[in-house]
């Protein structure tokens, strides 16, 4: 009975030891911090093709494509301070066809205990107006079919499918980043969101490898602040109506929960 008494008593102590040090920042201390994008349809998960759904014009619909750009990642700590990732290492590509692309792995994050991030859906003008060597990645033009050659710029969210309502295929592909100058003005449909963890954080650790679990919504493209109806509008792309659009998808994003996992 002693022994156990032992027993538990170094338990306790090693546990919180170990609680300890893992709040406890080192100097120059780094971690990653994965944020995952979970595309869903209201309270269902989104299928591709074979999934349908019912939009607030009472129009079923399947989704074929869905893909969308974030980038310029911000983060900010419990304590409002902020760190901005650094932009060549902050463009990535969700594709809902792509399993691993939905998880954006940032690392050399400094440690810290973090609730709240800010980002762009969308590609900024900087980055669309900037030399070719520096588009790489799921930036590169020549690679992506997620730009217009002819408009030369970026689709910054596009969504691709099927519906009953009409005879056709539908898509959308949404981009407009306000054009290279006063004279090529155009539409900016760039979106930039903050989203708060509530009461949650990411403990950033270079022992513990925490990821923020985000919950995409697509049908409220349809039925957001403009009520998008594939009837009335089957096909929108470098036009005054994808404003519309922009509008709506800069509302999908919401937070789920935050998981801080021990590094494996």
């Amino acid at each position: 009975m002693k022994n156990l008494y032992i027993y538990l008593v170094l338990l306790i102590i090693v546990a919180s030891s170990c609680s300890s040090n893992d709040s406890e920042i080192k100097p120059n201390e780094k971690g990653t911090l994965t944020l995952h994008f979970d595309n869903v349809v209201g309270d269902k998960d989104l299928t591709l093709t074979s999934g349908v759904y019912t939009n607030s014009s009472s129009e079923s619909f399947s989704v074929t494509t869905l893909k969308y750009f974030i980038s310029n990642i911000k983060l900010k700590t419990t304590d409002n301070k902020e760190f901005v990732v650094p932009q060549d290492s902050s463009y990535f590509l969700v594709d809902e066809s792509v399993e691993e692309s939905q998880d954006l792995l940032l690392k050399d994050i400094p440690a810290a205990d973090y609730n709240e991030v800010t980002f762009t859906i969308g590609v900024d003008s900087a980055r669309s107006v900037s030399d070719v060597s520096k588009r790489k990645g799921v930036l590169d033009p020549a690679e992506t079919d997620m730009y217009w050659s002819w408009n030369s710029g970026y689709i910054f969210f596009k969504m691709e499918g099927t519906s009953t309502a009409i005879d056709d295929s539908f898509y959308y592909h949404i981009g407009g980043y306000g054009g290279y100058s006063s004279d090529a003005k155009t539409f900016n449909n760039i979106k930039t969101i903050s989203i708060h963890f509530g009461g949650d954080k990411a403990t950033v650790r270079s022992t513990i490898e925490p990821e923020a679990h985000f919950y995409v919504d697509v049908l409220k493209v349809f039925n957001g602040e403009t009520t998008l109806s594939i009837k009335d509008h089957p096909m929108v792309m470098f036009s005054d109506y994808s404003v519309n659009i922009a509008t709506n998808y800069a509302s999908i994003i919401e937070y789920g929960h935050v998981h801080n996992d021990p590094k494996k």
